[in-house]
């Protein structure tokens, strides 16, 4: 069973709420909005794993928010949907940090495979950067005790 948070942020109701409801059908735990803006409001509210970001809306675009997504939350993976009409700005988004894009309409099996894989990739990023911290911790105790005396 899956069991990570999904984002959804399209610009297009009924294609949106067809994707909560399918995904969450699926287990998986699904918030959707319709904007660039919720999606950033939202981010500093509540912690999601993988987002599915449409790259044309109204307002602040899908690049745009995904560089502030990335500035926000490092590791979190995105995957870009899009139009035939803009692939280039999914490879676009791709190169800004996005681990996938995806063209509308897009195969439910498809998006959720790229969806488990990207939660697999930030998985792994995250136990990579515990273990580094954990021997960072062995290695100079003394030092991360000085750095955390520092912060406070």
């Amino acid at each position: 069973m899956d069991n990570f948070r999904v984002l959804i942020v399209d610009d297009e109701d009924d294609f949106r709420e067809s994707l909560v409801n399918r995904f969450a059908k699926r287990g998986l735990s699904v918030t959707g909005v319709e904007s660039g803006e919720e999606a950033l409001k939202i981010l500093g509210e509540k912690l999601f794993d993988v987002v599915i970001l449409d790259v044309k809306m109204p307002g602040m675009d899908g690049i745009e928010t995904l560089r502030k997504m990335k500035m926000m939350k490092p590791l979190m993976e995105v995957i870009m949907l899009t139009g035939h009409a803009t692939i280039e700005s999914g490879v676009e988004g791709m190169k800004l940090g996005a681990c996938e894009y995806v063209v509308k309409p897009a195969d439910i099996n498809v998006m959720l495979d790229k969806m488990r894989k990207a939660y697999e990739r930030k998985k792994a990023r995250e136990e990579e950067i515990m273990q580094c911290k954990i021997s960072e911790l062995e290695a100079h105790p003394g030092r991360v005790f000085k750095q955390i005396k520092e912060k406070k």
